[in-house]
């Protein structure tokens, strides 16, 4: 199945209803699909079909909904571009993966042009809200006279996005996500957080990052809900959205929920339309969880997500019930996906212990794009090893200790800086806590 079949569906059901927000604009379902249809066309007439890629260097807009979907419907691969880096990391990406188009914002024309410069291979380049003399106009390519009706056939195996990770151990990797997993996802995700039609959620995490896409825009899209779009994080414009929107979804990594809690003016907006609360990026302090219930009243709880680009991203999620049952924990394994802790030897471990969380499913990517030494690492014995280090209640819950990469070891004792942090963000003078790697003493 293709991907970008799941527009149409919503359209077929949801014509009327409001599919995205993105500041002053509105679109229905019918018109996001009129317009998807028309570019999808325009892209299909510049060359783009199976096997081509397509880069998307765009902030959370209407725009980048349009060309993901009509990216998908042409057959190509969408390939998200940070929209904050440099020229140098831009054009990392670009000849690591060689796209045959790239979409851009207009603000990002110095850093582009810089990136491009000298490319050997050619690129179609399409820049949006704004015209350059090095690139075609968005609104140009938008007028195709001609929609393409159905989305062009794929294999389930086939791939539907690139999608590069932060790179903290290295220069980014491509992780290649095929559209059987982007699918096993939605139906994980939407298990697992309970999704239901017609929320109203917000979109504030960037769409390049896999959970803004595949856990909250494409979800949201699949169940005919409304996406409200968020350009550029501003504690006070996310208040005020929730008020005057009447939002019903909120997600976000804890810092997010810190900043708006502590913003002078929080307690000037009416934020009783919030009934769903989800974290995610990185796991949520107790402390943090207990302002939330006070800070957003409907909510009974928190869903805690947790995963991994590699895996599309979801492997467990914590529901709104457990999260005061089972502080620290980060759920049980979603439907569809297999986890194990192991030691260094990938043995299995007995219950309580910490090793390495791996994870195999039909959610977890092909590998990554032009690095078999890196996919080889990643996917042994048929498993994802994810780098974070976990221990298992009898339950099933998972607990996540830290990045494997982060113990520190002292005196012969195993330190997780993670708990350190717990312990600290319960003082009530401290409101965030950093991590700074320090030097190494032999006699430690």
């Amino acid at each position: 199945m293709n991907m970008a079949y799941i527009l149409w569906l919503s359209s077929s059901k949801n014509a009327p209803l409001t599919a995205v927000v993105d500041g002053h604009k509105r679109f229905t379902y019918g018109e996001l699909l009129k317009r998807v249809k028309c570019l999808a066309r325009g892209m299909v007439a510049k060359g783009m079909g199976k096997g081509r890629k397509v880069a998307i260097m765009l902030p959370n807009c209407h725009q980048f909904v349009e060309v993901y979907f009509a990216t998908l419907a042409s057959g190509s691969v969408a390939v998200p571009v940070n929209f904050r880096f440099l020229p140098n990391e831009i054009r990392f990406i670009l000849e690591d993966c060689q796209p045959d188009a790239l979409f851009f914002h207009f603000s990002y024309r110095e850093r582009v042009e810089s990136a491009i410069e000298g490319l050997p291979f050619p690129l179609w380049r399409v820049s949006v809200e704004g015209k350059v003399p090095f690139a075609e106009n968005y609104d140009e390519v938008l007028c195709s006279p001609q929609e393409l009706p159905e989305p062009v056939d794929i294999m389930e195996e086939d791939p539907c996005q690139i999608m590069y990770t932060s790179g903290t151990t290295g220069k980014p990797k491509g992780a290649v996500i095929p559209h059987r997993a982007v699918l096993w996802n939605l139906v994980n995700t939407m298990h697992g957080r309970e999704d239901r039609e017609g929320e109203r959620a917000l979109i504030i995490g960037p769409i390049y990052h896999t959970a803004a896409l595949n856990n909250h825009l494409t979800i949201q899209v699949a169940l005919g809900g409304t996406c409200i779009l968020v350009r550029n994080f501003e504690p006070e414009l996310v208040l005020k959205l929730i008020e005057d929107e009447r939002a019903t979804t909120i997600s976000g990594a804890p810092t997010m929920y810190h900043m708006l809690m502590e913003h002078p003016k929080a307690c000037h907006y009416d934020l009783s339309s919030i009934t769903k609360c989800t974290s995610g990026a990185s796991i949520l302090p107790q402390e943090t969880l207990k302002r939330l219930h006070s800070f957003f009243p409907r909510i009974k709880g928190v869903y805690d997500v947790y995963g991994c680009t590699e895996a599309s991203p979801t492997i467990s999620i914590l529901r709104e019930h457990e999260s005061r049952s089972k502080p620290g924990s980060v759920g049980r394994p979603v439907p569809f996906v297999e986890v194990r802790i192991v030691d260094d030897e990938d043995r299995p471990l007995p219950l309580g212990e910490v090793g390495e969380l791996v994870c195999r499913g039909p959610n977890v990517m092909l590998g990554y794009h032009n690095n078999p030494q890196a996919t080889q690492e990643a996917l042994r014995n048929g498993w994802l090893h994810t780098g974070d280090l976990a221990k298992c209640d009898e339950e099933g819950f998972i607990y996540v200790v830290d990045r494997k990469k982060d113990l520190i070891i002292s005196g012969g004792e195993n330190i997780y800086p993670r708990e350190i942090e717990e312990v600290l963000l319960e003082h009530p003078a401290i409101l965030l806590s950093l991590r700074f790697r320090g030097i190494h003493r032999a006699r430690f």
